[in-house]
């Protein structure tokens, strides 16, 4: 056959002589992506009820506070010292108050009014200015040799939970559409499986950090659905605010991430937990704030062609953390994280699955369904930074 030139836009070729060029990939245009919970991992265990409970205790403290407001033009007659709460200290107890060089002896308790009596400047320390509100810092007890054993001290434990969550999609594809052939799909069932497993995926990962327990009901009944608390929700001790109490304020208007702001929390996170965060979740806004930590140290070769402004790990005194974008995070926070402490898990047998439905028709019904919880331990170990500038 001879070569005739004739090309496809020619008059007198129609479209119904050629045949159809489809991409057999399907793109997906939505964002469903889940870093956190690609970041935790999978969990050890399985919930075992609806209503998720754990362990939680703490060691004795070793920090107590003055409670006094008037005190002796002479550091060292100052030897009767009031304190919030007597029941922490022990006679024998060497206390140093706060940043202070000076240590002091206690030799009595006076639990009634709370008050400490003292050896001032113990060993030839330095007196210091006591204040009220002032820090005391217990560093251990000299006890006597051959004396009785003290009265036993000791934690209560608390229980802590949360409630584990439904998340449910119906599937239901004509008979007809299941025979017939489609573009890109090579089972439309399976296809429609994978397309609700994503979304729920995505709205998992949601809740874990956004979630919300109903006030009351919270176990669930025939009018209440049962949710969990996320994240955010669940911390009380360390929420944040620059330029309110020990976090100073940031750049710009005063209340703008910087680093100042985050070590500043770090700190505060570092001071009330054995842990150290490991883990930085932001946006997209704040996560820009990060990067640019760094652009003003930031030097290039000649021979460099690309230009970086991206922080993905920061370091501080207090944590090596990895800093993780979450769309779902809101504009105006951060959360601060022990990741070895987080686990999202799902009720025993109740991790996403599908589930066939009888059909009712000329179709196959079915359902994908998964119930899952945050587990949240010592939740004094994660920190919140709150009402940021976006």
């Amino acid at each position: 056959m001879t070569f005739t030139g004739k090309a496809t836009y020619d008059s007198g070729v129609g479209l119904d002589e050629l045949a159809e060029d489809v991409s057999d990939i399907i793109g997906i245009v939505s964002p469903f992506e889940t870093p956190l919970l690609d970041h935790i991992g999978d969990p050890k265990r399985s919930a075992t009820s609806t209503v998720h409970e754990w362990i939680e205790d703490s060691l004795l403290t070793n920090i107590g506070q003055i409670n006094q407001n008037t005190f002796a033009p002479d550091p060292e007659t100052d030897t009767s010292v009031k304190v919030d709460d007597s029941s922490i200290f022990q006679i024998g107890d060497l206390v140093r108050p706060a940043a202070s060089s000076e240590v002091m002896f206690v030799t009595a308790i006076t639990s009634g009014t709370n008050t400490l009596t003292v050896v001032r400047s113990y060993g030839g320390t330095s007196p210091a200015t006591l204040a009220n509100n002032m820090i005391l810092h217990i560093l251990g007890n000299a006890a006597l040799e051959g004396a009785d054993a003290p009265d036993a001290r000791f934690t209560l434990r608390t229980r802590r939970q949360n409630y584990t969550q439904i998340f449910t999609a119906g599937i239901e594809v004509s008979g007809s559409m299941q025979a017939s052939r489609a573009v890109g799909i090579a089972d439309e069932v399976d296809y429609q499986k994978q397309e609700r497993m994503r979304e729920m995926l995505r709205d998992l990962e949601n809740c874990v950090i956004n979630g919300v327990a109903p006030t009351a009901d919270q176990q669930g009944s025939s009018s209440t659905r049962r949710s969990m608390n996320g994240i955010i929700h669940s911390l009380l001790s360390n929420v944040f605010e620059p330029g309110v109490g020990t976090i100073p304020s940031g750049g710009g208007a005063g209340d703008e991430l910087d680093e100042v702001v985050l070590n500043a929390a770090l700190k505060e996170i570092w001071d009330s937990s054995s842990g150290a965060i490991d883990t930085i979740l932001v946006n997209g806004a704040q996560k820009r704030r990060i990067n640019s930590f760094a652009t003003g140290s930031r030097a290039y070769l000649p021979e460099d062609t690309s230009y970086r402004n991206m922080v993905s790990t920061y370091e501080s005194d207090f944590g090596v953390c990895k800093v993780i974008l979450s769309r779902w995070m809101p504009t105006n926070k951060v959360l601060l994280l022990d990741s070895s402490r987080l686990q999202v898990m799902p009720l025993q047998g109740r991790s996403f699955h599908y589930k066939p439905l009888a059909s009712t028709g000329d179709a196959v019904s079915g359902q994908v369904i998964g119930e899952y919880t945050l587990e949240i331990k010592n939740e004094s170990a994660h920190g919140l930074l709150d009402e940021l500038a976006v």
